[in-house]
C-alpha cells in the first residue's frame, strides 16, 4: 500500500479478536456455526410464514421481513470476519470498507424502522381491533416494509456521502473486525471533529428517537392490555414481551456505541459483535419459542416434508 502526504489509502487493516492462533481457530469454528444458525433460523421463519396460510397476517408478514433483514445484517461483515480468522493479514480494500459502512447503515436503519412498523401493527391490533383488518391492509403492510428499506438507504447515503470523499493517507488500522463509521472517520488525515459530531448525532438521534417512540407505544399498549383479562389479551402480552425484548437487545448496543462514539473501549467491540452477529439469531428464537402459532406451523411444515 502506498502512503505519503499526497497518497491515498487503498486498504484498511482490521482488528483481530485474538492474537492466539488456537483462539482464532476456535473463533472460526464458533462463528461459522453461529452464522449458519442465523441464516438457517431466519430463513426457516420466512419459509414457515410463506408456506402456512394461517400465518398470512400483517404481524407475520412484518416478522418474515425482519428475518430477511437479520440475514443481511449478519452477512455484511460476518463471513469476512470468519475468513479473516484463517488469514495472517486481515485487510479490506477501501471500496470494501465503504461498502460495509453503506450496508451496515442500510440494514440497521431498515431494521429500526421495521421494528417501529411492528410496534404500529401491535398498537392497531390492540387499540383498534375492529378496524385492524382495514387499517393493516396488504397495501399498508407493503408500504411499511418498502418505507423501512427506503429510510435505511437514505440514512446510509447521507452518512457515506461525507465519508467517501475524506482524505485517507494513513494510519489505516480500524480497531474493529469490520468498518464502522466512528472508527473509519477518525482515520482521515484532516480535522473531522465537526463531521464526526454531525454524522454520529444523525445515527444516534435516529436510534434514540426510534427507541423512545417504541417504548412509548409499548407502554400505551401494555396499559391497554392490563385493563383486559381475556385469553386474547394474554396472548397479546406474550407477543409484546417478545417485541420489547428484541427492541431492547437491538437498540441497547447501538445507542451505547453512538452515545460514546469517541471512546476506544473493549466493550464497544463486544457490543459490535453482539448486534451484528448475536442479535440476528436471538430475534427468531425470541419470536418463535414463545409463539405457539409459529411452532405449530413449523411442525406442519416438517410433517409435510417428511410425508413427501
Amino acid at each position: 500500500m502506498e502512503q505519503g502526504n499526497n497518497s491515498r489509502v487503498t486498504e484498511f487493516v482490521l482488528h483481530s479478536l485474538s492474537g492466539s492462533r488456537e483462539l482464532q481457530l476456535f473463533y472460526f469454528a464458533f462463528f461459522t456455526l453461529f452464522y449458519l444458525s442465523v441464516v438457517l433460523g431466519n430463513l426457516l421463519i420466512v419459509l414457515t410464514v410463506i408456506s402456512e396460510p394461517a400465518l398470512h397476517t400483517p404481524m407475520y408478514f412484518l416478522l418474515s421481513n425482519l428475518s430477511c433483514i437479520d440475514v443481511f445484517l449478519s452477512t455484511f461483515a460476518t463471513p469476512k470476519m470468519v475468513v479473516d480468522f484463517l488469514m495472517e493479514h486481515k485487510t479490506i480494500s477501501f471500496e470494501g470498507c465503504m461498502t460495509q459502512i453503506f450496508f451496515l447503515h442500510v440494514f440497521a436503519g431498515g431494521e429500526m424502522m421495521l421494528l417501529v412498523a411492528m410496534a404500529y401493527d401491535r398498537y392497531v391490533a390492540i387499540r383498534r381491533p375492529l378496524h385492524y383488518a382495514t387499517i393493516m391492509s396488504v397495501r399498508k403492510c407493503t408500504s411499511l416494509v418498502m418505507g423501512s428499506w427506503l429510510v435505511g438507504v437514505l440514512h446510509s447515503v447521507s452518512q457515506l456521502v461525507f465519508t467517501v470523499n475524506l482524505p485517507f493517507c494513513g494510519p489505516n488500522k480500524v480497531d474493529s473486525f469490520f468498518c464502522d463509521l466512528p472508527l473509519v472517520i477518525k482515520l482521515a488525515c484532516t480535522d473531522t471533529f465537526t463531521l464526526e459530531v454531525l454524522l454520529l448525532s444523525d445515527s444516534g438521534l435516529m436510534a434514540a428517537s426510534s427507541f423512545v417512540l417504541l417504548l412509548t407505544s409499548y407502554m400505551v399498549i401494555l396499559v391497554t392490555v392490563r385493563r383486559r383479562s381475556s385469553e386474547g389479551m394474554s396472548k397479546a402480552r406474550a407477543t409484546l414481551t417478545a417485541h420489547i425484548t428484541v427492541v431492547t437487545l437491538f437498540f441497547g448496543p447501538c445507542i451505547f456505541i453512538y452515545a460514546w462514539p469517541f471512546s476506544n473501549l473493549l466493550v464497544d467491540k463486544v457490543l459490535s459483535i453482539f448486534y451484528t452477529v448475536f442479535t440476528p439469531l436471538l430475534n427468531p428464537l425470541i419470536y418463535t419459542l414463545r409463539n405457539k402459532e409459529v411452532i405449530s406451523a413449523m411442525r406442519k411444515l416438517r410433517s409435510r416434508q417428511v410425508s413427501s
